[in-house]
């Protein structure tokens, strides 16, 4: 909630910015990246984890672009062809998992005569082999996979990832500033293209919409878990060879702004509990800790509650695979909780007959179709999609969105030391670190953030008018990176995967800085931010839970992406909405008053 606003839009007023160092901030020494080895906090109940489990969904879908998720347009699923065998048959299909974007797979369908209608479906995802879900080779083979599960009595449906085999319209890779303020990557185009798969199986006649499963190994277990932790449609789960407290990805596909602040895969695999899951691990990669170390983890959440039977735990003396043995102890899984009763005899792998590579794809040439969406295409699109999407939300979901893209905590517990005027605050839960000055009054207190720093900004006309009317006055340092943090960004391909980024960091500050003037002096705070210091006073102002008077210098601030990607970067910010749902969230807006020239009081001091 808001109090009086007023936003000026000026020009740059000049000053240098400096600020008191944050050395000791976790934000700068505690830089995570994809090999960081994480640990699991421990929960004490099912409600406890419910919270978090909610707050991580979220988190997922935001990064992924999905939140809100987008329209279910028609599928139009085309079957190209059919391959007829003795004991099942495999359909060659395309799906439009969003208009003018294609989604390759191949469906296989038990025979009629072995299929007990409707049945148990798989989903499985492919992982970063060559030749996506054609692999087959003794360590790794999806139609080995899927003919063995449809002989078992399973519709299986093994779909592309992005890039490969017949879903080529964009590359497997793609980035840029502009796509990360849209939430467009690689990640979440992939789970959306996985939830709409989900979609067309449950859609089909042959299938029990009841009971849904997902596999796959290496990237195919990454998107299992995330597709796991967002749909509920998910019955039962095996990731092979992926969830791991030291290595979560690695892959365009498996990374996206704020996907895992302050979590990793083994949370994100923990959602799926009380519902079933397998987690198939080897001895020669990153899972061979699963035993002893993710399995317990995850077993002490579905413990909590009271099915700790649920999750199991399969180890494969091999290097990274997802080869017969792990095949036969997901057929074994599944066959326990989605066909109970099967003979043990009948889940023990055979031998398939392998089709011609061309005959399983949709574009055998590599042509597509005339007319057919390029990256840049298919860009806009999701552009359009979402900002239409946001558009409609109400202002408590808009307000999550803005939230859930800046990764903010807008009630923040915080504590703090004073040496006369300075001023640390801290989030007991963060280790973060916020200086400055304060000057205790009696009054509504006023917060100033000012890109040149609290000491110079303490000097100023502004600080002074507030000093003569007698009002609280806190003045806050902008966060600075650390040199460690500042190479990380910059060398790192996924560092704002596991770390917010400055901008975001900044309003967190204010938040974090409202928090403490409330607990020290009653009425509505006057935030107050000129210079650079206004863009992110207007986001903090617009995720708020306080009522506030703000004053924010915007500079001039236009919230174009080019405006978003050189004065105030945080991935996905457009997607929820950009400066359009800030200034809707502070809707008691009353004026935008043009300021230029040297600085002077800004107004409601009562100078």
């Amino acid at each position: 909630m808001t109090g009086r606003i007023v936003v000026l839009l000026s020009v740059a007023l000049g000053f240098p910015a400096t600020g008191v160092s944050q050395n000791l901030d976790a934000r700068n020494t505690e830089v995570n990246d994809f090999k960081t080895h994480f640990s699991t906090p421990e929960y004490k109940s099912s409600k406890e984890w419910e919270a978090h489990k909610a707050h991580l969904r979220r988190q997922i879908l935001s990064a992924a672009g999905l939140l809100p998720l987008p329209e279910k347009t028609p599928l139009r699923p085309r079957v190209i062809r059919r391959l007829e065998y003795e004991e099942y048959s495999i359909d060659v299909v395309l799906i439009e998992s969003l208009p003018g974007y294609y989604v390759g797979g191949n469906l296989y369908l038990p025979s009629p005569h072995l299929r007990k209608s409707p049945s148990p479906a798989v989903l499985v995802p492919h992982g970063h082999w060559k030749h996506g879900r054609l692999e087959d080779q003794p360590s790794y083979s999806v139609p080995a996979l899927a003919i063995n599960l449809a002989r078992q009595g399973y519709v299986v449906f093994a779909y592309d990832m992005v890039g490969y085999n017949d879903t080529r319209q964009t590359p497997h890779s793609f980035e840029s500033p502009q796509y990360a303020l849209w939430s467009f990557t690689p990640m979440g185009l992939q789970l959306w293209n996985a939830i709409r798969a989900l979609d067309y199986l449950q859609s089909l006649p042959e299938v029990d919409g009841g009971r849904l499963a997902v596999t796959g190994a290496s990237g195919g277990g990454s998107q299992a878990i995330f597709l796991t932790a967002v749909d509920d449609r998910i019955k039962a789960s095996a990731p092979v060879n992926m969830v791991s407290a030291y290595m979560q990805g690695g892959d365009p596909c498996e990374e996206a702004p704020n996907l895992r602040l302050e979590t990793s895969n083994v949370e994100i695999a923990a959602i799926a509990a009380p519902r079933p899951m397998l987690l198939v691990s080897c001895t020669h990669d990153w899972t061979r800790h699963t035993p002893v170390e993710e399995y317990p983890a995850i077993r002490r959440i579905y413990d909590l509650y009271g099915r700790g039977e649920n999750v199991e735990s399969v180890q494969i003396d091999a290097e990274h695979n997802f080869n017969r043995q792990s095949r036969e102890a997901v057929y074994r899984f599944l066959a326990a909780h989605l066909q109970p009763g099967v003979s043990p005899s009948k889940l023990a792998e055979r031998e398939i007959q392998l089709p011609r590579e061309e005959d399983l794809l949709a574009f055998p040439k590599g042509d597509l179709p005339q007319g057919t969406e390029n990256l840049d295409q298919v860009f806009q699109s999701w552009r359009v999609m979402t900002r239409l999407e946001t558009e409609n939300l109400p202002p408590g979901e808009l307000r999550e969105a803005l939230r859930g893209v800046l990764g903010v905590d807008a009630d923040a517990v915080t504590e703090s030391r004073l040496d006369g005027e300075k001023l640390v605050i801290s989030r007991a839960s963060a280790h973060d670190r916020v200086t400055g000055n304060w000057i205790p009054g009696k009054g509504s207190p006023v917060l100033i953030v000012d890109p040149v720093g609290a000491d110079i900004a303490r000097r100023s006309d502004l600080a002074a008018a507030v000093i003569r009317a007698g009002r609280p006055l806190l003045i806050i340092d902008r966060f600075q990176p650390s040199q460690k943090r500042a190479d990380e960004a910059r060398f790192s391909s996924y560092f704002l995967s596991y770390n917010r980024s400055d901008e975001a960091e900044r309003v967190q500050d204010i938040l974090t800085a409202l928090s403490f003037v409330r607990t020290q002096a009653k009425g509505t705070p006057e935030l107050i931010g000129v210079g650079g210091g206004g863009i992110a006073s207007l986001f903090a102002t617009a995720v708020s839970t306080l009522e506030i008077d703000l004053i924010a210098d915007l500079n001039g601030f236009s919230g174009s992406d080019e405006d978003f990607t050189k004065r105030f970067f945080v991935p996905g910010i457009q997607h929820a909405g950009g400066l359009t749902a800030a200034l809707r969230l502070v809707k008691s807006l009353r004026a935008t008053i043009p300021v230029s020239g040297p600085r002077r009081p800004l107004p409601g001091l009562g100078d």
